[in-house]
């Protein structure tokens, strides 16, 4: 572990190889795998929709009814992130939320009900909202902040492997012994990552939890940077215009989260075990294509590349393609061609996650890296509001479901499309940091 000196601030760099290095990736790991586990939470709404739908007499406008109303208590508890992280230790944190998520599904496996099922995934968005800017503070604490990415990327990957690995596994078990024992299986590998979380897990030396007593087992770095007002950080053209691209494309996630195996199975006819399985396909290539951006964009941003080629223009021509592959999904009606063109034109939006939190990160001083994602984040999934019912509607008003579903993904792409033009033309991390660093000098 070399040491440096940044502006009054000692920093204890961890070097690839060293022990830290290693404790660095292994609790990177463990976090990576709370946050499979939340995405299962979250896709498991699209892996029993149907026979959810068939044994409790819903049409699609009530399941994505459902799915949205979760993003509306997801939204509001992500603005909580930064409250939690000030009152508890994210060791703490992330335990009650996590067993927050096992105990919110466990009523529907009790009472299956329209009314109950509501309720269920109400508490779920309340406690799976802050989770998204905690585990990035987390894993932030263990990371350079020019070295971000690529644990960012894994986090973020985490919605890919869920729907790779677990997907597949819930809708085998969906098939073979009902939706309720997905459900189950979910709750007691929340509780599982508690325990193992308990045992390991320490705070690295880079972010810190906005609690003094919480030690970092000496390699804490004693910062000095004064906070910046929050109005500062969210009125710069960087975190506006990346609010409104992950926005749109978070709107698209959600939408793939509730409806992509009902669009493979109803609109396709694909099976049911087909369509859970399917699931991946998207995913599959949204993790690839993260991995090598974000790999090969924390090296060059070490080298001197500018962080808005890296972080903003590289994604957001990611999302481009991807609104050019949306715009054609009306016209396409060959079933395989649709899910292949379903497929990359969501991979090659999924890198936006990754490289804008890390952009976001930039901005605000360490210690408020946890409120800033945390506002960011929250507002990023109002794009799951409205999206997942108005394609349920989009679809029960449409000649056939898979006209419907093709509609709604084709304006979803074209939405995120403009909102990617507006990022790379106005969002620059590197400048809005200097912004604010020196408005803040010329306050103090």
């Amino acid at each position: 572990m070399s040491t440096r000196t940044v502006k009054g601030a000692v920093i204890r760099a961890i070097e690839p190889g060293t022990e830290s290095s290693r404790t660095a990736w292994g609790l990177t790991s463990l976090l990576v795998l709370l946050y499979i586990v939340n995405y299962a939470d979250k896709a498991v709404l699209g892996i029993i929709a149907q026979p959810l739908a068939e044994e409790l007499g819903l049409k699609a406008s009530q399941i994505g009814l459902v799915s949205s109303l979760f993003f509306l208590t997801f939204t509001i508890g992500g603005f909580f992130a930064g409250t939690l992280n000030r009152w508890m230790t994210l060791r703490w944190a992330l335990v009650l939320l996590a067993l927050g998520w096992s105990v919110s599904m466990l009523p529907m496996v009790v009472t299956a009900t329209f009314a109950v099922l509501i309720v269920s995934r109400l508490l779920l968005g309340i406690a799976e909202g802050p989770t998204s800017a905690l585990l990035h503070t987390a894993a932030y604490s263990w990371h350079a902040p020019a070295r971000r990415a690529l644990p960012g990327a894994l986090l973020a990957g985490a919605a890919s492997v869920a729907k790779i690995a677990v997907a597949p596994l819930l809708a085998y078990l969906t098939v073979t012994m009902g939706w309720r024992t997905a459900l189950v299986a979910l709750s007691i590998a929340g509780v599982i990552w508690c325990i193992v979380w308990l045992a390991v897990w320490r705070q690295g030396p880079y972010v810190g939890s906005g609690k003094k007593k919480e030690t970092v087992d000496g390699t804490q770095a004693d910062l000095v940077e004064p906070s910046i007002p929050w109005i500062r950080i969210f009125t710069t053209r960087t975190f506006i215009c990346g609010v409104f691209l992950v926005m749109s494309v978070y709107a698209m996630s959600s939408v793939v989260l509730t409806w992509l195996p009902s669009y493979f199975e109803v609109g396709l006819g694909y099976s049911r075990l087909q369509s859970g399985s399917m699931f991946a396909f998207p995913s599959i290539t949204g993790l690839i294509l993260m991995l090598l951006t974000s790999t090969i964009g924390d090296r060059l941003i070490t080298r001197g590349v500018s962080s808005r080629v890296i972080r903003i223009v590289i994604p957001a021509t990611g999302v481009l393609i991807c609104g050019a592959f949306l715009l054609i999904l009306p016209a396409i009606s060959v079933p395989a061609m649709a899910v292949l063109v379903v497929s990359l034109g969501y991979g090659f939006a999924s890198s936006v996650f990754p490289m804008l939190n890390a952009a976001i990160s930039e901005i605000c001083p360490p210690h408020q890296t946890a409120g800033t994602l945390g506002v960011f984040l929250a507002i990023m999934a109002t794009g799951g509001l409205i999206a997942p019912y108005g394609t349920g509607l989009i679809v029960d008003a449409a000649s056939t479901p898979a006209a419907g579903y093709a509609t709604s993904f084709q304006v979803l792409g074209l939405i995120a499309a403009v909102c990617a033009l507006f990022a790379i033309l106005l969002a620059n991390p590197e400048r809005d940091r200097a912004i604010v660093r020196a408005a803040q000098r010329l306050q103090s």
